[in-house]
Formats: structure tokens, sequence, C-alpha cells
């Protein structure tokens, strides 16, 4: 567990040991997220990986889930 600081700004250091742990660079994008034991810093694509974690849960095997939603959309537009 590292300890920072907040400054002036509500700005935090992130100890260098933990930016090149995560691969954290100079002029990054994170995303806070929240949690009930706290936040959580997320990179791009660690927040990518996670969406597709998510996403996992809901595909079918053999089945795409992708051609399922066009069938869906072109059923509805076909009854509109």
């Amino acid at each position: 567990m590292s300890e920072v600081k907040v400054s002036e700004g509500g700005r935090v250091v992130i100890p260098v040991e933990l930016r090149h742990r995560y691969g954290f660079r100079v002029g990054d994008t994170l995303f806070w997220r929240e949690t009930p034991e706290g936040p959580v810093l997320l990179s791009r694509s660690a927040g990518i990986r996670r969406a597709q974690t998510i996403a996992a849960r809901y595909k079918k095997a053999g089945k795409s889930v992708v051609d399922e939603l066009i069938a869906e959309r072109r059923a509805e537009a076909a009854r509109e």
C-alpha cells in the first residue's frame, strides 16, 4: 500500500513504482471508479478489459451477440 497526500486543487501524485507497474504515462486518461471499499483508478486499457469481462457474461456459446442484435433490430424495423 502506498501513501499519498491530496494537495491544493485536489491533486494527487501517483507514486513512481505504481506508475511503472500499471503503465501510467504522462498525459494518460485515467478512470475513477467507486467501489464499496473506495475509489479505484483504471487506465483506458484496464477499463476496456473490464468492460469486455462484463460483456462476456452475456455471450452465448456458438452465437454472435452482434448478429442477434442486428436480427432484433431488423425484426423491429419490419414491424414498424
